[in-house]
């Protein structure tokens, strides 16, 4: 949930993200106000360096830059065990230490939420999968600005990795 995507002068900014700000705001309160742990995650890139998803993206991400850095209202509280992890590809599992602190933490199950579905939030979802998570995914909290393919992402995800459930739903499992 950074400036690149969620502001209108990110890299990649598109109109549509602005939907999951509320309901992901509404996850992460529910996490605090419940003490549950939660990780944001970001994507950040070295300047001037080889990185392959610059191959595929416009550069995006630079560490230090204003696209890196959080959207206003997200990104770990101050004075709070809430964890960062800097991803540099789609899933904020590979080449992270995610799947490890998880597992130290004694965490069996993920909701993701954020942007976009069918890139950033399925290959998460499909990730954790594969690192034995029970993946929880509510529907209103991630969008793409390709919403055919985020329908289908959804589906998938639904059928073979996970849940997709209302935000309702993921709300009350964080209670």
């Amino acid at each position: 949930m950074q400036n690149a995507m969620l502001h209108p002068d990110g890299e990649n900014y598109y109109p549509d993200a602005g939907a999951v700000i509320e309901p992901v705001l509404k996850l992460i309160e529910t996490a605090r106000q419940n003490k549950t742990l939660i990780v944001h995650v970001a994507d950040r890139h070295r300047e001037g360096y080889a990185d392959y998803e610059h191959k595929r993206l416009p550069n995006h991400g630079v560490t230090g830059g204003f696209d890196a850095e959080f959207f206003d209202g997200f990104g770990p509280a101050k004075g709070s065990l809430e964890v960062e992890i800097v991803k540099r590809r789609y899933s904020a599992f590979f080449a992270t230490e995610l799947a490890l602190f998880l597992a130290e933490q004694q965490i069996d199950q993920v909701i993701i939420a954020g942007v976009k579905t069918n890139v950033c939030v399925r290959a998460t979802a499909q990730d954790a999968f594969a690192y034995g998570f029970n993946v929880v995914v509510p529907r209103e909290a991630t969008n793409s600005n390709r919403p055919h393919l985020a329908t289908a992402s959804l589906e998938d995800i639904d059928r073979y990795i996970g849940k997709v459930v209302t935000l309702d739903d993921a709300v009350h499992i964080l209670s």
